[in-house]
């Protein structure tokens, strides 16, 4: 298993490595004391988790805006964070429960449906394949979504989400499996 790190500059102008986890708790730690560069640091970081934790669960339109309400709440929250190193995974929880409100408040969204009459759309498929992805049990939405749209390697989903690495590759392989047989497509050879 490959760890993720991150390197920093010493004192003295050489590299360190630092496991993420331990860079993002330096970045917490500095937000909190007011270092607006470190949570933007922060949100370079986590942005691409928290989209695809909302894209796996609200409709695409409304998505940006929902990322920038949860890194808002988390701004104003960082006091109540227990643990520094549990950034991310405090993080994904604040995303999935603003997903919840979203729905929860009826904010007023329609979803186009897939199949629209006139030439397709190069994102015909892309939008397929999401659609099939939301009716998937959640387990599998997130860390697929986490892997297909937002690129994430699974030692980062892991990281990032509070997940071990291996539920994220249980996840990943079934996901997969229920997600090419709701496309109708078979398995690789």
């Amino acid at each position: 298993m490959a760890l993720e790190h991150s390197q920093t500059m010493d004192d003295r102008g050489g590299l360190n490595f630092a496991p993420a986890s331990a860079v993002a708790a330096g970045l917490v730690a500095a937000a909190r004391d007011g270092d607006r560069a470190a949570f933007g640091r922060l949100y370079d970081r986590f942005a691409p988790m928290v989209h695809g934790v909302l894209l796996s669960r609200v409709p695409r339109s409304d998505v940006d805006d929902l990322v920038q309400d949860v890194f808002l709440q988390a701004m104003r929250r960082l006091g109540s964070l227990r643990s520094a190193e549990a950034f991310g995974p405090w993080l994904a929880a604040i995303a999935r429960n603003r997903a919840r409100d979203h729905w929860r408040r009826g904010e007023d969204t329609v979803e186009l449906p897939g199949e629209l009459p006139g030439s397709p759309h190069p994102e015909g498929e892309a939008m397929t394949v999401l659609a099939a992805i939301r009716r998937l049990p959640e387990a599998y939405r997130e860390t697929l979504v986490l892997r297909l749209v937002e690129g994430l390697s699974g030692p980062e989903i892991a990281e990032r989400a509070g997940l071990t690495p291996g539920s994220v590759r249980v996840n990943l392989h079934r996901g997969m499996r229920m997600l090419r047989e709701a496309l109708g497509r078979s398995e690789r050879p």
